[in-house]
Formats: structure tokens, sequence, C-alpha cells
């Protein structure tokens, strides 16, 4: 009867490991051998684990003494608000009748504002009423206060306390230009420092996405612009006055293909190999092609990838406003888009837009490609001594767009862009599988940043012993979860390590 019973236990046991064909005279043994391997075959006999945070910071709570924290959201993470109707224009499904989500356009890139504010993070999301509410950045904001032992501060009123244990949301204008965050971060840091008194604080940041290379900014440079066309970035470290370290969730240090996806087809709600679906109505490439924070996601010049018919490396330069009129990536070259802009129609008939000339339309467009290039090329300068520490947290379980192939299209006499795989037949006959395009096109990471980008690895400079990631970047410890990137701030392996580090460290 135990010989029958145990029979019967087994295929939910061991037969995801064993061989169908296989003698009760050994069945004792790779019993036995199943529970010495048990934390290794876990996966097929149980479902994925993750940690019991309230019981991994059981005593975080008590812990007083705490870092204070800075939580910056990626694109899309604020929500914004028209100042003089107090309508939330983002997040909201449809388009606002007085104000829509594209920023005005010149060449003077400072002057392109309209009337949106950012007030709040966007801690839960409901776009429509039949759409369920969706959580954005509630988990993480949960986890530091009921683990972590945070509670959340006042930026105006900090309180007495609020120099310790305390964590502070910077809500921003996630459209605009991230140096102009990062000196807004700057700002709001120095003046958040005086209210404590604490002459000598230094505050944590936790960064998703774009939120990191805010951070990294305002650490390298404090409040100070890009150098002029021609002058070498040298960073002064003004922001480690301000800045201890920065944990960066998701954030594209080398930049993204999937920007430069978005670029051209306006922002999907899916991430990686999944169809694109575009936000609704919200977002398109018109209204993205006037926000200068999604150019300055692009790949940095000297990681930029595309490949020819062959999957052969091509050379582009993606700053280049020319390059963009060639393979027509751009609304700059479509004439349409040209006619409504004279005529102050490009944000449509429910957001109106004072439109331009074509000249200014011409020149906005290379003064914001090259601002992009600008501030790469003062995130990539070589730091020897870095005051402050960066902590890279990612995701690297899912396919992320790298390099874009370029085809050309014998019948119409154009090029076309590939930003998804498919089979392709070069102009020589040659069949190439989806499959081989897939791996030539992808790479490991979050269906948004990939793992290199996020660890700076393509990054050239001469202090790559300095990091155990063999990057200039100075990155002191990462971690890497499967998870999208949209999902990282919710991920409880990175939420275990990101409270990891920010706990066990109390000040004196």
């Amino acid at each position: 009867m135990q010989k029958k019973s145990l029979s019967r236990r087994l295929p939910s046991i061991a037969y995801c490991f064993l061989p169908s064909a296989f003698s009760l005279s050994r069945l004792r043994a790779a019993l036995s051998l199943l529970l010495v391997f048990t934390p290794v075959l876990s996966g097929c006999i149980r479902a994925k684990q993750t940690p019991n945070l309230a019981r991994v910071f059981a005593g975080a709570r008590e812990r007083v003494g705490k870092r204070p924290l800075i939580v910056i959201p990626g694109i899309l993470g604020s929500q914004l608000v028209n100042s003089k109707t107090g309508e939330v224009v983002w997040p909201s499904a449809f388009r606002s009748s007085d104000d829509g989500l594209s920023l005005p356009i010149s060449r003077d890139l400072e002057r392109n504002r309209d009337n949106l504010v950012p007030k709040k993070i966007v801690d839960t999301a409901r776009l429509a009423k039949l759409i369920p509410e969706v959580y954005v950045y509630h988990e993480l904001l949960l986890a530091l206060k009921n683990y972590g032992g945070y509670r959340e501060g006042d930026w105006d009123n900090p309180g007495a306390d609020g120099d310790h244990d305390t964590f502070y949301v910077f809500a921003y204008d996630w459209r605009r230009d991230n140096v102009e965050n990062a000196h807004y971060l700057f700002e709001r840091l120095e003046a958040l420092k005086h209210r404590l008194n604490r002459p000598d604080l230094r505050f944590n940041i936790l960064a998703h996405s774009m939120g990191g290379l805010i951070a990294r900014y305002a650490a390298m440079y404090g409040g100070v612009n890009l150098p002029p066309d021609g002058v070498e970035p040298k960073p002064t470290w003004a922001g480690a006055s301000l800045i201890n370290k920065i944990i960066m969730l998701g954030t594209p240090n080398e930049g993204s293909a999937d920007a430069f996806a978005t670029l051209l087809e306006g922002y999907s709600v899916t991430e990686g190999l999944r169809p694109r679906i575009p936000l609704l109505n919200k977002f398109s490439r018109e209204d993205i092609f006037t926000a200068p924070s999604i150019f300055q996601l692009l790949p940095h010049a000297g990681t930029v990838r595309f490949l020819d018919e062959n999957l052969q490396p091509i050379n582009i330069d993606l700053y280049d406003p020319n390059v963009w009129r060639r393979y027509g990536w751009s609304p700059v070259t479509n004439r349409d888009f040209r006619d409504r802009f004279v005529k102050g129609e490009v944000g449509g008939d429910s957001a109106p837009f004072h439109g331009g000339s074509l000249e200014e339309l011409d020149a906005y467009f290379a003064a914001v490609l090259n601002r992009a290039r600008r501030f790469h090329e003062a995130l990539d300068v070589d730091s020897e001594n870095s005051p402050v520490q960066l902590l890279a947290f990612g995701g690297d379980c899912e396919e992320t767009l790298t390099a874009p192939v370029l085809l050309f299209d014998q019948k119409k006499q154009r090029w076309l862009t590939w930003t998804r795989p498919g089979e392709i037949h070069t102009s020589t006959g040659r069949r190439i599988s989806s499959k081989e395009v897939t791996e030539a096109m992808y790479a490991p990471g979050d269906g948004r940043v990939t793992r290199r980008s996020l660890l700076g690895e393509d990054l050239t400079g001469n202090h790559r012993n300095l990091s155990p990631y063999g990057t200039t970047l100075p990155i002191v410890y990462a971690v890497f979860a499967c998870d999208l990137h949209g999902q990282l701030q919710s991920n409880k392996i990175l939420q275990d390590n990101a409270l990891t580090a920010l706990v066990s460290e109390v000040m004196k």
C-alpha cells in the first residue's frame, strides 16, 4: 500500500525531472536526492517565491535615523494639471478641451511652455470609468511606509523630524528638458535642506527610468546649464553636497531604442516584443515630437545601432536632422504636418496650437536634437572620483529593442524602418528568419531599457576598472530581476534590495 500510495504522489512531486520509465528500486534514491536538491528544483514543484518584506524588514520601522529619501518617478509618472482651470490633463483618457500634452514649438526650447504644471506622483490611475484602477507607484510608496519605516514628507512644511525617516516625492513636468528638471530638483533640495536647518544633510534618491538621468545631472552639475557647443562639459559635483547616493530603477544611461520607436509611432502601453498598443489618443507621435525629454532618451551617439537588410551595422548619425528627413522618421518631414503647423492646427481642434513658420519648425527640430546630444555628452563624461554612488536595479528577462533595421523598398522607392522583427528577403534573394532578426534587433532588458544601457557598458572612458561592473559609471551595486520596465518599482525582489540599501544606513 505504501508503494502504491507513493507511486500516485510521484507525478506531482518528481515527474517534472525524472524519466517516465523509472523503477521503484531507484525511486527511494531519487526521492532522497529530491530532498537534497529541493532548493534547486523548487521551480518545478511550486510557484515562484517572492520575499516576505514584512518579515524581512520587521525591525525597520523601529530603526530611527534613516537618511531622508527623494522619490523621482519616470516619464508619465507625475500628474499634470492645467494651472488656470484645475483640470487634470494627465493621467486622463481624453484630450483636454483647453490644453493637450503638446508643448509649443519654437527654436527657444526654454520658452516653449503651456499651462500645465506638475502636482504629485501618479500613485494610481483610472483612465476611464469602465477601466480598472491601475497601480503605478502605489506599491513602491506602500513598501517605503509599511516595510521601510518611512513617512511621506511635505517639501514646504517638512517639520522638525523631516530630516530622517522621511521620503519626499519629486513631481515634475516629464515632457520638458531634463536639464531644466535637474535644476528644479537641485533648487528644491537646497530649499528643503534650508527649511530643515541641516547644512550637512545629504539625501538618498530612488529614481525610476528617466528620473535617474535627472538625478545624475543634478548630482554632477547642480544648477549649471549645459555648456555651449564646442565646450567640453566638466562635472563640478555641486549636487554632491545634497545627494548621497542614487538608486536607479531601469534608468537608460546609454539611452533607449524604444524611445526612437516612440518618436516614430507614438507612445505604446506595451513593452518588449508585445504588439504595440497606443495610449488611447494621448501622447501621439505629434505630441511626442514637442517633448524635448523624449529626444533625450534616444541612444547616445557612441551607442547607436542600426542594421541593414543583412543585419550588418550601419553608421547613422541620429542627431543630424537631415538623416531623419532622409528616412522619414519625423513629423517634420510630413507635408500635412507642416501645413497644419503653419495654420496652428498641430494640436488638433481640441487643443488649439499657435502655429509658426516652417523655418521656426526646422530650427526647433535641429535645436532639440542638438540639446539631446549635449545632454548625453554631459552625462557620459568619465569621472574618476565620484562623490555620489550609483546603484543599478533593473530587468534582464525581456527582449528589448536595441537595433532597428533599415530596408529599402525598391517598388515604392522609399526607406522602411523596422522596430519590430519579421522575416527578411534581401535584395540578393537571401531569406533571414524572424528568429535571426529578433536576435539581432533585441537584447536582454526590461522591454524598454536594455541591461547594457542601465549599466552603461558601452560608454567609453578610462576608469572601467574602478567599477565591478565594467562601466565608467560609479556603480557600486547592481541587481536584476524578471519584470517589465513599468513594473520594476513594484517588483518585490528589487524592493527588497532597495530597502536593504536604504534602511541599513542610519545617520550619526
